[in-house]
């Protein structure tokens, strides 16, 4: 294959993928405009979803990369037995169908050992707590590898180099990698924010889906193509992709 044929099979793939993307949101667009809702939906309608999903997915993202933090660096620093299998079990959350992943969670909770938790917890199916849940054992798998590459892009030496200076282990991880690894966290908890606000398959399992209640943006998406509200689907899908767009610009301004 010649140079010419094989840079323009490179530039078309990659134009002919946006391209289709592009066609996907004008028709989402086309629709917003020229189709009319039928079912009543209002700005408290529009608002309670969006400050819902924003609130429920900063806190599970918070979650996330607060466990993500010291698992990331665990794997990336420290080898242990059956290290390939904590990693790979680690991985399920991201392979693993949100619905699948949601559905655990749920029989989980209605064992003996779950509805302990469920009442220290004050509730947590079919309500706000349950979207953070399951927002979180959706993102914690991404969580885990975003911070893990941001350690591994660190070379060791620095932290070797603290360590000869008379720093403890933690020290040295709180003065020096944390630091160095601030930018790939950073983007790891835009990503993983970005994710939550945009999951519905585990959420609709744990918290279901009620208006006004458990209201997410993909929930509210959902409810409005349940009742064929093209138009009112057509709005929160150009919200949620307005944010999505915006977080992941945003995350590629701050790698680069």
């Amino acid at each position: 294959m010649s140079n010419k044929i094989f840079n323009f099979t490179l530039k078309f793939m990659t134009w002919l993928l946006v391209a289709i993307l592009v066609l996907f949101l004008c028709a989402i667009i086309k629709e917003f405009f020229v189709s009319q809702s039928v079912r009543q939906l209002n700005f408290n309608e529009i608002w309670f979803a969006i400050k819902l999903s924003l609130l429920t997915a900063t806190v599970s993202s918070v979650a996330a990369i607060i466990f993500a933090i010291p698992i990331g660096y665990y794997l990336s620093r420290y080898h242990f037995r059956f290290q390939a299998l904590v990693d790979t079990f680690l991985d399920l959350p991201l392979v693993l169908s949100p619905i699948a992943l949601g559905a655990m969670v749920l029989i989980f909770l209605n064992t003996d050992i779950g509805h302990m938790i469920e009442n220290l917890a004050g509730g947590i199916v079919f309500g706000v707590k349950g979207i953070i849940v399951a927002q979180f054992f959706v993102i914690i798998g991404l969580g885990i590898r975003q911070v893990k590459l941001a350690f591994e892009a660190i070379d060791p030496e620095f932290e070797n180099i603290a360590r000869t200076l008379g720093c403890t282990r933690f020290k040295t991880f709180q003065k020096v990698t944390l630091p160095l690894a601030n930018k790939g966290i950073i983007s790891a908890f835009l990503l993983v924010w970005a994710r939550a606000v945009g999951e519905f398959g585990a959420t609709i399992t744990i918290a279901g889906a009620t208006t006004m209640k458990t209201e997410t943006i993909p929930t509210a998406i959902f409810l409005s193509f349940e009742s064929a509200d093209i138009h009112g689907a057509a709005i929160f899908i150009l919200i949620l992709v307005a944010v999505s767009l915006s977080l992941l610009y945003g995350t590629r301004k701050l790698a680069a």
